[in-house]
């Protein structure tokens, strides 16, 4: 569980297309945790964010894979993609109810650090237009996921479960923190 992000982006190059797209955010712990949060903070904030934050995320993310297929730098890759999952989590935690400017601004630069992740490695891939459409569609389905999964909130006890989902996925981000930094 804690490995997953230390090997995510060893710029090996990725091996296909549409398939290995939509396959990648669905086996990348990180990735997934970090785009159902989103879903997620989404839904505790409300109109408009329910339905803005998961489109900023796919369009920040292709102007991040565009920045690293440029070859620009950025700080550490999976750093910036542990401390998504970390914030991320405990912004569910805390139910925190930012102003739409800062929900908006702290989703587009989580976006950037995790397309820039793949911007590096598109050029070698086999199919990146393919790979593309199927990350940005796997990354799509899982904020619609988060959600749903926020929906939970009107049962019983609900906020109360989804809030400790944000603590967990705060550890998690803190356990991919730890391996990132090593």
């Amino acid at each position: 569980m804690i490995a997953g992000p230390a090997v995510a982006h060893a710029g090996t190059g990725l091996p296909g297309g549409f398939i290995a797209g939509v396959e990648h955010p669905l086996t990348g712990p990180d990735h997934m945790l970090a785009m159902v949060s989103v879903g997620l903070w989404g839904y505790f904030l409300g109109k408009p964010l329910i339905y803005l934050l998961p489109m900023v995320f796919p369009i920040m993310m292709a102007i991040g894979a565009g920045v690293g297929m440029a070859g620009v730098n950025l700080p550490p890759v999976e750093i910036g993609i542990a401390v998504s999952v970390f914030v991320l989590g405990a912004l569910i935690l805390g139910a925190v109810k930012a102003p739409t400017w800062i929900a908006c601004a702290v989703v587009g630069l989580f976006a950037l650090f995790h397309g820039y992740a793949h911007g590096i490695e598109l050029p070698s891939a086999a199919d990146p237009i393919g790979y593309s459409l199927g990350f940005v569609l796997a990354t799509g389905s899982l904020h619609v996921a988060g959600i749903a999964i926020g929906s939970l909130a009107a049962l019983p006890r609900g906020e109360t479960v989804l809030r400790g989902l944000g603590g967990v996925v705060c550890a998690i981000g803190l356990g991919f923190l730890w391996v990132a930094a090593r």
